[in-house]
Formats: structure tokens, sequence, C-alpha cells
């Protein structure tokens, strides 16, 4: 991974954990299964710790489970 890259990263969002998956903002870029992490503010922030990238983008489905890692990540 090229650290000035464009990272997407998608978050299935659960009650008790968050799936993850990320892919590389190039052509020919394959998604990365990168697992299972808990739903918790400890765990969402060494998850954005683990990508030293420039630029980062989340998606997550829409539901209940997934606005309050948005409204975490936009308060840094």
């Amino acid at each position: 991974m090229n650290k000035h890259n464009i990272l997407f990263i998608g978050l299935d969002t659960h009650k008790e954990f968050n799936e993850v998956a990320y892919i590389e903002d190039h052509r020919g870029a394959q998604p990365v299964h990168f697992g299972r992490v808990p739903s918790s503010k400890i765990a969402v922030k060494k998850l954005v710790r683990h990508f030293e990238y420039a630029t980062l983008h989340f998606v997550y489905e829409a539901g209940p489970c997934g606005y309050w890692i948005y409204r975490l990540m936009s308060n840094k």
C-alpha cells in the first residue's frame, strides 16, 4: 500500500462488532477483508490509527448502528 493513496474503508455495523474491509483507489485494486473489530469507541479509534493515509473515506450501511461512528470521527 502506498501512503498517499485514497483508501475506502467499508464497515458492516452491528451492535456488538463491525466487519471491516478496505480497497485502495487505483485501477486493478482488490478489496481486502480486514476482519471483525469490537463496536466500541476505543476499537474504532485504533482502526483509524492503523491506516496512516492522507485521505480516508469511511462508508457504512444506513441504520442505527453506524451513525455514532460518523459522529465520533467528525468531532475529532
